[in-house]
């Protein structure tokens, strides 16, 4: 098979979502022409698959490295301009994928730091809680408290007058 034939044997492939079969065929005409057209179309058509939602072994950086390759080798491509746009668009994206994790890091940080917060807020409560039942206990033992002094005041006053009746 010539690497025409090959070509055509992929895009029929790539359109029967056969994308191993189509990859296979692309590589096919990549060995056999090298740096010559139609290689960079086959080198566009790799990459393609790679990014392709229904290929389950979809790899963005195997598909950035065929359209650098396409770049690098085919400057002069058709497919040279939409192979940058494509590099542009998936080193975007690993961009933000990665900014998104990071951001997913910092907010899993921040909520166990929350739920410390959270816990130790409810310790605090607990412990001020404790503490008022504390001062209600103790509020209660100084008012019996003084309520004993009045008491205790009130007999010393009371005796004194007794002393007094019986030394007159």
């Amino acid at each position: 098979m010539q690497s025409q034939e090959h070509l055509s044997m992929a895009q029929k492939l790539y359109n029967q979502a056969d994308y191993e079969g189509a990859l296979q065929e692309n590589e096919k005409v990549i060995s056999l022409r090298g740096n010559v057209p139609p290689a960079d179309e086959a080198l566009f058509y790799a990459g393609l698959i790679y990014v392709h939602y229904g290929y389950p072994e979809r790899n963005y950086q195997k598909s950035i490295d065929y359209f650098k390759r396409l770049v690098q080798v085919f400057p002069q491509s058709q497919y040279a301009e939409q192979a940058k746009i494509w590099i542009n668009v998936l080193e975007e994206n690993e961009t933000m994928t990665r900014k998104i994790e990071e951001l997913k890091n910092s907010i899993k940080t921040l909520q166990e730091k929350n739920n410390t917060l959270k816990n130790q807020m409810e310790e605090l409560d607990n412990s001020l809680k404790t503490l008022q039942e504390e001062n209600d206990r103790l509020k209660k033992v100084i008012e019996a408290l003084n309520n004993s002094i009045k008491r205790s005041n009130q007999v010393d006053i009371e005796i004194e007058e007794k002393k007094k009746e019986l030394l007159k």
